[in-house]
């Protein structure tokens, strides 16, 4: 055994190991059971010697998170995701997240006749459980998750809807990511997709028709219901004449 896996491992180290374990689940290396499984090791760990197992068939770093002496021929090590701004805001225009981006407990989203995408695919979630805060109002937002990931949908729609995908098979400690806020005039589209698969033009043209057809059918429900109440003024003013 080296002489460094005994040193004593401090908080840091193991919350540097248990984002690399995060890392492994968002990219399917391992599984919800398995992830919960491994931080719970983490936390009771008291050496390095501790650590080492719970990330030894993960690719990067073989050895403890922070060592006395390193190779200079080794690779250098994944950067963290970056944290960024909780708020994304899509007035009169668009705004995506993609790529590997960290994800806050709570992300808020307003998209005012405008249209957002995020992808989680290969971002990294802060907890088990997060929430996207969605303020949609004439717009739509897009939201790619992968396999593995369930999708909690407690966002108000009026004159509009939310779209989900049937569950896969998911275990009951997955990770979730919960919809909540209001839709007005507007969607909510949630597509599950593999990590690396892109969407085809295809699709991305019936997604833009969809959209399209969804505003214009929102558009002249509002009208008819507009007419409706006008009509119900006269009528109410005529009974009172």
């Amino acid at each position: 055994m080296k002489e460094s896996e005994n040193l004593r491992a401090s908080d840091a180290d193991r919350d540097q190991v248990a984002d690399r374990l995060r890392e492994a689940l968002a990219e399917g290396r391992i599984t919800p059971a398995e992830h919960a499984e491994r931080i719970d090791v983490v936390y009771q760990a008291k050496t390095y010697a501790d650590l080492e197992p719970v990330v030894r068939d993960l690719p990067g770093e073989a050895d403890p998170p922070v060592r006395l002496t390193k190779d200079p021929a080794e690779p250098p090590p994944v950067l963290p995701p970056v944290p960024q701004s909780t708020s994304i805001v899509a007035v009169f225009a668009g705004a995506d997240r993609r790529g590997r981006w960290l994800v806050e407990p709570q992300t808020n989203v307003s998209c005012v006749f405008g249209g957002v995408e995020l992808d989680f695919r290969q971002a990294v979630l802060s907890q088990r459980e997060v929430t996207v805060h969605v303020t949609c109002v004439f717009g739509g937002v897009e939201i790619t998750v992968p396999p593995g990931v369930r999708v909690i949908n407690s966002n108000s729609a009026v004159f509009g809807g939310v779209d989900l995908p049937e569950d896969d098979d998911l275990a009951h400690d997955a990770p979730v990511i919960r919809l909540t806020g209001i839709t007005l005039f507007g969607g909510i589209s949630v597509h599950r997709r593999e990590p690396g698969k892109k969407r085809g033009r295809k699709a991305a043209r019936e997604l833009h028709r969809e959209m399209h057809e969804r505003h214009r059918e929102l558009h002249h429900g509002r009208r008819e219901r507009l007419r409706e109440l006008r009509e119900a003024r006269r009528a109410t003013r005529r009974e009172r004449s």
